[in-house]
């Protein structure tokens, strides 16, 4: 069904909100603990070094590829189909997407996680209770997506901004107890922690989880009022929530030393701020929480079905995924997104899948679209190639650095989520077939069935592995 009419195109406030309303969603709440699972201050810091410079390049392209290709809509598909060939754009898409949902699975696992600290029937989110509540909360979502887009992202705005008020509050109260001879105690981490090398290893798939999003304004390029919007909107919403993030884990050591951290029970916040005021701190934070996950699972709805919609305007996804309702809503993709979460939150039910193994897998998927954004970036600034207006020397050494930070993510994320990876990338190649069939052409040129054989075999030797137990989440 076409929409009534063209919806209302989005200004920089909202783009700036779904920026930081899809980064700052249940991981800064975990945060402390992620982090000191595997690393001491030393490290910790040296990580979050590494991770603003490659997060900050990485949003640079971003930036930058907004005003060298303003007719590419949806970037993260759109920039990997310029690079490589529609078989790529697609699998950018299909691993954007699935990364989408995934972590509107931990999403919900979290919230629900919350609510059993003040009802004990919803346990750690992954129970009965909790599995129900969840679906009555992802339908209650879908039902209001679907009345516009505009409206749920100007909701998702309104949540944003009350969203960072726990937040603020964490950071003024753990900073007037603040003790820096815990922070300054094994500052290299112990020797069980191991290398200072494998620490800040062990703290790249945390960072990239809790930056998932900075893309946000690039994936609803089409809807902005003005292009030049788009990066604006990234840059600003990177910056403010790269400030919120390092301060909720680096003050967080100087009120528990690493140990204590690491045994925390998530979300580690509340243990933190409970140390610094009392049971209230706690009380505070497990409510912040709950809206913060609100906020972040409506943007990422959105983003997802976004995700779906623009590659099946262009033919790369089957053509049904590209209906609209008479709101302008992507209804099909919103449906197809949803049924997902759906299906995947029944298996949590049966696996008992934990948050952080959500997080870990959703961040597994998201580390190829981002690899072909910047390497799209680096070609066209190699190339001095783009809107005359928007081509910049100091261009190359910065799209050289995100494209080297994500060649870095993925070997720091390890062979066992990179298999787990192309597991669900795998199914993707159904789905492209038939987009290809519809068009009457072929389904792959020569190199796009080696990329096919490469993500088949390794989908094989991850059920392989599951299958004997070796693999698991």
């Amino acid at each position: 069904m076409r929409p009534d009419s063209a919806p209302k195109p989005l200004g920089l406030g909202l783009l700036v909100a779904l920026v930081v309303g899809s980064i700052i969603g249940s991981g800064i709440f975990g945060l402390p603990q992620n982090m000191a699972a595997g690393a001491g201050p030393g490290a910790i810091l040296i990580g979050w070094a590494v991770s603003g410079v490659g997060m900050l390049a990485l949003a640079r392209v971003y930036q930058l590829l907004a005003l060298r290709k303003p007719g590419l809509d949806n970037g993260v598909y759109a920039y990997a189909q310029a690079l490589s060939g529609e078989y790529v754009g697609f699998n950018s898409a299909w691993g954007y997407w699935v990364s989408a949902w995934v972590g509107n699975v931990g999403y919900l696992v979290a919230a629900f996680g919350a609510l059993g600290y003040f009802f004990p029937v919803f346990g750690d989110g992954n129970g009965p209770a909790a599995i129900v509540g969840a679906s009555l909360v992802l339908w209650t979502v879908h039902a209001l997506v679907l009345r516009g887009l505009r409206g749920a992202a100007v909701l998702n705005g309104v949540v944003t901004l009350a969203k960072t008020l726990p937040l603020l509050l964490f950071i003024v109260l753990v900073s007037l107890a603040f003790q820096a001879r815990l922070f300054e105690l094994d500052f290299w981490g112990s020797a069980q922690l191991g290398p200072v090398f494998d620490q800040v290893r062990s703290t790249m798939l945390v960072t990239v989880w809790v930056f998932i999003g900075v893309e946000g304004a690039s994936v609803y390029s089409a809807r902005a009022s003005r292009r030049e919007d788009v990066g604006r909107a990234t840059l600003l919403g990177f910056m403010i929530c790269l400030a919120l993030l390092m301060a909720v884990s680096l003050l967080s050591l100087g009120i528990l030393a690493q140990p204590e951290l690491a045994g925390l029970k998530n979300p580690s916040m509340a243990g933190v701020l409970e140390k610094a005021v009392g049971t209230w701190g706690a009380v505070v934070v497990y409510l912040g929480l709950l809206l913060s996950v609100g906020g972040g699972f409506l943007a990422w709805t959105l983003l997802a079905a976004e995700s779906l919609f623009t590659p099946a305007q262009g033919g790369a996804m089957p053509g049904w995924l590209a209906g609209q309702n008479r709101h302008g809503v992507p209804a099909n993709a919103l449906w197809l997104t949803n049924a997902m979460v759906q299906l995947f939150l029944i298996v949590t039910l049966v696996s008992k899948a934990s948050y952080l193994a959500l997080i870990s897998l959703s961040t597994a998927m998201i580390l190829l679209p981002y690899l072909f954004s910047a390497a799209y970036g680096l070609v066209l600034a190699w190339r001095g190639e783009g809107a005359p207006a928007a081509v910049r020397g100091g261009d190359l050494p910065v799209t050289a650095l995100a494209t080297v930070y994500c060649l870095w993510l993925l070997y720091a994320a390890g062979l066992k989520y990179l298999l787990l990876a192309a597991l669900l990338y795998a199914p993707g190649a159904v789905v492209y077939l038939l987009a290809k069939k519809q068009r009457g052409e072929p389904p792959f040129v020569r190199f796009e069935w080696a990329a096919l054989a490469l993500i088949l075999v390794l989908a094989v030797a991850a059920a392989c592995l599951l299958s004997t137990g070796r693999l698991g989440l």
